[in-house]
């Protein structure tokens, strides 16, 4: 299996947030107290990193969704910091080379967040392999229940070779995996998707009103006070049974495609796509992202809106870039199970929903 999944040094976890949160705070049993994280985040990473006891300081993302190295560089002088967490956004690499450069100056050590780029590279390297630690969502890129890792590249913690104590709820695991193949029923019939879609919410809210417990994935939140279940059986024997090169193949076709039909139409935060970039999803700005996710709903494209609010702390200081993106990108599915044709229609309820 590709990296980072035959890594000898993976502590595996049922979502990375719960990998963030065991990974600082083993960090913070070594020293390390404050860390520098990107003020363009989902929340849930930060909620894990303050949960683990760290101070946590803001740098810039513009809008290509790369830091100000000469910020950046400021910021990494303030003697408390002893960490950097940086994001590779939807598959695109930050200036990684650059960004160790100015670190390891300082013996600031270096956090990759891949949970949105699994599978990319950076020339002959695997985003995750250059800085000290890693952090990998599968469930993102992969059609599995659920599943994060922490890497451990240089400075092996003992704290985070402990196995979990529990496993995944079967409950957990089987919703999850329900929604992933209504997911790709949908893809073949809206029709038919759309009533087993109806009727999984419907026993989801019996299940939740009759209070039995499911360990979500996604955007949920962090609460430190429910143990990590640890990542499913399932998911692992369905990892070692995906084409890989396939799945890269298929997401950066799709995502050529849809660019190139929706050329004119609506403005990409990235257009380029070297070679090695796998791209999670496409990225879209809309004056509307709200209304144009509702319209594209309804007809059956599985729009989403991306990282609309992030830790308050952030949100008190931000200005340009980083608010400007919370209010317009908009994600538009090219994952390996969607077709050129799905794409095409796709890109015709797009132009139908800005028009």
């Amino acid at each position: 299996m590709p990296y980072p999944l035959s890594e000898h040094h993976a502590a595996s976890f049922h979502v990375a947030r719960a990998g963030v949160y065991a990974l600082f705070a083993a960090l913070r049993t070594h020293g390390v107290d404050t860390v520098l994280v990107p003020d363009y985040h989902g929340g849930n990473e930060v909620r894990a990193i303050r949960a683990a006891g760290m101070r946590v300081l803001f740098y810039s993302i513009d809008h290509r969704l790369e830091p100000d190295l000469d910020e950046l560089s400021q910021l990494l002088g303030d003697s408390r910091v002893g960490a950097l967490y940086l994001i590779h956004y939807i598959g695109w690499p930050q200036p990684i080379e650059e960004i160790l450069s100015l670190c390891t100056q300082r013996g600031i050590l270096v956090i990759e967040d891949c949970s949105l780029s699994l599978l990319s590279r950076l020339g002959s390297r695997p985003l995750g392999a250059f800085g000290d630690y890693a952090v990998f969502s599968l469930y993102y890129t992969l059609p599995v229940p659920n599943g994060g890792l922490i890497v451990q590249n240089r400075q092996l913690l003992p704290e985070l070779n402990v196995a979990s104590p529990a496993r995944s709820s079967l409950l957990s695991v089987l919703g999850r995996s329900s929604e992933l193949i209504l997911t790709w029923i949908r893809l073949q019939s809206e029709s038919l998707g759309g009533v087993l879609f109806g009727l999984k919410q419907v026993v989801g809210r019996s299940l939740t009103a009759a209070r039995f417990e499911r360990a979500p994935v996604g955007h949920t939140g962090f609460d430190v006070s429910k143990a990590d279940p640890g990542m499913s059986s399932v998911g692992r024997f369905l990892m070692r049974r995906f084409d890989y090169g396939r799945i890269v193949e298929r997401r950066r076709e799709n995502f050529l495609l849809l660019a190139e039909r929706l050329k004119g139409v609506v403005p990409l935060v990235r257009d380029d796509l070297d070679e090695g970039v796998c791209p999670l999803f496409c990225p879209v700005l809309v004056s509307d992202k709200h209304a144009t996710a509702k319209a594209l709903q309804a007809d059956g494209v599985e729009a989403v809106e991306f990282w609309n609010s992030g830790d308050p702390q952030a949100e008190a200081r931000i200005t340009g870039a980083a608010q400007f993106l919370r209010r317009h990108v908009l994600k538009l599915p090219i994952h390996q199970d969607i077709s050129p044709d799905r794409v095409n229609y796709i890109s015709d309820r797009v132009r139908a929903a800005v028009r």
